[in-house]
């Protein structure tokens, strides 16, 4: 039995423990498709499993790809080197990386593919992807611009050229590339302008498209140029997930604990684990914090903004809005139920008026989470040092790190449900 309210007790000792966060979602469902995209058997190891990465699993599997789970960190995927088309819509949940992802690979499928969500993924846009498959001869839909999404794919593609608008995510690229090994001609992809969410998440789907065989050179920073190699089935490890580890690195220094995460900093491919070096820094963080590269840690740092010396202001962050939901007003909401002004929104920047003076308080706030797992997971930093953290919705957190409540506990951080 599940419950929809979550209370954290406030830590009085320092945490000091070894919590070893869940492998990365966002490789873990780049090498999902890659893998039910190639020929042969595929075994991936490190994984994680959770809401996000079992509906890339299960429409893998609707579209005849064999997926197989062996244990808890691992998945063995065997392909035939197409996705057939299914008998129902793909349903994806919440999911962006699934959703962008496939709608791009069954482009190059046969038969009729409905690529669709729930009422918060029926949120999230889609239609700059849409307009790119459309300009490349593929007769897909999506009328709200957001899913559904309707496909009826011939197995190729018209032209071998496209130009994407990757302002609002740079999954629309990583989509396009990881399809592109699989046509029949070498293909190139151009940015729109030189806007792009979050490039670093452009180099993990590199790296994974070459892990399985692809050659993508890049003659330019707007450019991509892929050649029609298909992909080979190959062993593949995926590193554990960093925008994971920002709740643990906060909560260590939130408290002046010692948490071992198994993996240094320095040695993750991720994009977010730029965060370590601002959250390094607390409770001196910067004035400023550009947050256009580590889009999924801002929420980690806006709630350890409200404890640092002196008031951070976040930029670049205009993208957070169409997240799982729009999370800088879910991020000014929640600390303003904290204490009134302790967050203001200016245009697309986040201002948070930090107060070291904060911690230890009594200050009783129901935390919406608008179902968002980052969301949980930041305010409940907040719990650390503030009585009276409730956290709605707390299963949210299974979209990435189910075991999210748990880690804390073993830490020592009291949770009371109900």
């Amino acid at each position: 039995m599940t419950t929809d309210r979550l209370t954290i007790r406030p830590t009085k000792t320092p945490l000091v423990g070894r919590v070893s966060p869940p492998g990365s979602k966002s490789i873990t469902n780049r090498a999902l498709l890659l893998a039910g995209l190639a020929r042969g058997t595929s075994r991936l190891t490190g994984a994680l499993k959770s809401d996000d990465t079992r509906y890339m699993a299960e429409a893998l599997r609707a579209m005849g790809v064999t997926v197989e789970e062996p244990d808890a960190t691992t998945f063995v995927v065997t392909g035939t080197g197409e996705l057939k088309a299914p008998d129902q819509p793909l349903f994806l949940g919440n999911a962006g990386t699934a959703t962008r992802f496939l709608t791009a690979a069954v482009a190059l499928g046969h038969g009729r593919f409905v690529v669709d969500g729930d009422q918060h993924m029926r949120k999230r846009p889609i239609q700059p992807l849409v307009d790119a498959l459309q300009s490349l001869g593929v007769a897909i839909a999506a009328p709200s611009g957001c899913p559904p999404v309707a496909i009826d794919a011939n197995g190729t593609f018209k032209k071998n050229r496209v130009v994407i608008d990757a302002g609002l995510s740079s999954q629309y690229v990583s989509a396009l590339l990881m399809a592109a090994a699989c046509a029949s001609e070498p293909f190139e992809i151009e940015l729109a302008g030189a806007e792009i969410g979050a490039r670093g998440y452009i180099d993990l789907t590199l790296a994974a498209m070459r892990a399985f065989g692809a050659t993508v050179d890049q003659p330019s920073p707007a450019v991509w140029r892929i050649e029609p190699t298909g992909y080979t089935a190959t062993g593949f490890h995926i590193e554990p997930d960093a925008s994971a580890a920002t709740y643990l690195w906060g909560a260590e220094v939130l408290t002046g604990g010692q948490i071992d995460i198994g993996t240094k900093a320095s040695t993750f491919t991720q994009p977010d684990a730029k965060a370590y070096e601002v959250i390094a820094a607390f409770p001196h963080m910067p004035a400023v914090i550009d947050g256009s590269q580590m889009q999924d840690a801002i929420p980690t740092i806006a709630v350890l903004a409200a404890f640092n010396e002196t008031p951070v202001r976040f930029v670049g962050i205009a993208n957070l809005r169409v997240k799982e939901c729009d999370r800088i007003r879910a991020l000014s909401t929640g600390l303003n139920n904290i204490r009134e002004g302790l967050a203001t929104e200016e245009g697309d920047d986040l201002l948070v008026a930090s107060d070291p003076a904060l911690a230890g308080q009594h200050l009783p706030a129901d935390i919406d989470s608008f179902a968002d797992h980052r969301i949980a997971m930041s305010f409940a930093l907040a719990g650390l040092k503030i009585d009276g953290i409730t956290i709605l919705d707390p299963d949210c957190v299974g979209k990435t790190y189910p075991d999210y409540w748990n880690a804390m506990a073993s830490l020592g951080v009291g949770i009371d449900r109900g």
